[in-house]
């Protein structure tokens, strides 16, 4: 398809007449050239949900083939694709196809927007008769067609590596299209053609530059937004407990020291799933996982903003309530048991769907951070008193209400 595309290009070419090279089309030529080659790696680009690349750069291949037809348009173009291509090796930045994406853009760009020329020619003198918006309402048709055409040749390459697979998955691909962007392509297009009508290389060159800077500076904050991004999502897999989806013990160690001397009441429940080690005898790994999963988010249900759930431990789960009294707190608790021993967890075992009750334990201490009576603290006494309901038969709740030591 690649080659195809490419022939046609060359086809195009052989068969339109050449541009008369002289002062003029030397000079477009050289400043489209400069400002393209500055321009491609200010370039954004991102991907759709099925990981296709997706460029929202403004192309300036229509008004230059406007300006210059098919053929001058193809010396422009590979020029500036093969300035890409060595620019691309030398910073080791090509794909491993490089040469087939080269080969590609030349034979695309040409391809299509020598269309775009032929249509212009054609439909030229019916839009001039429309007052003051003809010349743009033709270059944004010019703009759509060029665009569809495009999407289109993608879509079956994409279809041809098994990227796009389906007709709803080609429809998202032509929706990542922006009628902005298409806008803002037609817009820059017509500018940059009627200043090459009228040599003025004052105002080309100042369009081009002010393109460059906008280009820019929407590079700089896409990079700082997808830089924060990274970051947010390297920070959350920091302090989330891959299993369970929750926050783990390192979020838990800085919970810790932002709640401490706060003067706050807090319940603190160190909670753990009774008899965890028959589960996984009697079973496997696998399905003890499930019943972990299945307690987290039994206790993610009981709790309101404001509290926090970490997975402190292999079976254990330990909470921080807030803005409740130690009798809310109490009760809380109890409620979160008996929705535990009434429950089930529906798992795969031998081929089959198996249903698996079990219970837990929990031990809360309920004080106010401050002063000597840290979290660190409140969290050992509260494990004691989950020692203690497990020592006491299981399935129970040990509270205890402390203060400021």
């Amino acid at each position: 398809m690649i080659f195809a595309v490419f022939s046609a290009s060359i086809v195009v070419v052989f068969v339109s007449e050449p541009p008369s090279f002289d002062r003029t089309y030397v000079i477009a030529l050289l400043f489209y050239w400069l400002f393209s080659s500055l321009y491609s790696h200010l370039r954004v680009i991102d991907k759709t949900k099925n990981n296709i690349p997706v460029d929202y750069g403004i192309n300036y291949s229509l008004s230059f083939s406007l300006f210059a037809g098919p053929f001058g348009l193809f010396i422009f173009e590979a020029l500036f694709r093969l300035t890409e291509h060595i620019a691309k090796k030398y910073l080791k930045t090509a794909e491993p196809d490089e040469w087939l994406h080269t080969l590609y853009n030349i034979g695309s760009f040409v391809t299509f927007n020598s269309l775009a020329f032929a249509l212009y020619n054609l439909l030229g003198p019916l839009f001039q008769s429309i007052p003051f918006i003809g010349f743009w309402l033709l270059l944004f048709l010019l703009v759509i067609v060029v665009s569809f055409l495009t999407d289109c040749c993608l879509i079956i390459i994409f279809y041809i590596t098994g990227d796009i697979q389906t007709q709803r998955e080609a429809l998202d691909f032509i929706k990542t299209r922006s009628w902005m962007d298409m806008g803002k392509t037609a817009l820059t297009n017509g500018l940059l053609f009627l200043f090459l009508q009228e040599q003025r290389w004052d105002m080309l060159l100042s369009l081009f530059l002010l393109n460059y800077f906008v280009s820019r500076s929407f590079f700089s904050k896409s990079q700082s937004i997808q830089h924060k991004l990274e970051r947010d999502h390297f920070e959350k897999m920091a302090y989330t407990d891959f299993l369970t989806g929750i926050h783990n013990r390192a979020y838990m160690d800085q919970t810790i020291a932002k709640l401490n001397g706060s003067g706050e009441w807090i319940g603190v429940v160190v909670a753990d799933i009774d008899n965890f080690k028959t589960i996984n005898d009697t079973y496997n790994h696998a399905v003890g996982d499930e019943v972990i999963r299945h307690f987290a988010s039994t206790l993610k249900q009981f709790l309101k903003e404001g509290d926090f759930l970490f997975r402190s431990g292999g079976e254990e789960f330990t909470m921080f309530l807030r803005n409740r009294t130690f009798e809310e707190s109490v009760r809380l608790v109890e409620e979160i048991r008996e929705a535990v021993r009434h429950s089930t967890v529906l798992v795969d075992y031998m081929a089959a769907k198996r249903p698996i009750a079990y219970t837990s334990s929990f031990g809360l201490y309920f004080c106010q951070a401050e002063g000597t009576m840290s979290i660190e603290k409140a969290y050992i006494y509260a494990d004691h008193l989950l020692l203690r309901s497990k020592e006491s038969g299981k399935n129970k709740v040990s509270a205890q209400c402390g203060g400021v030591a």
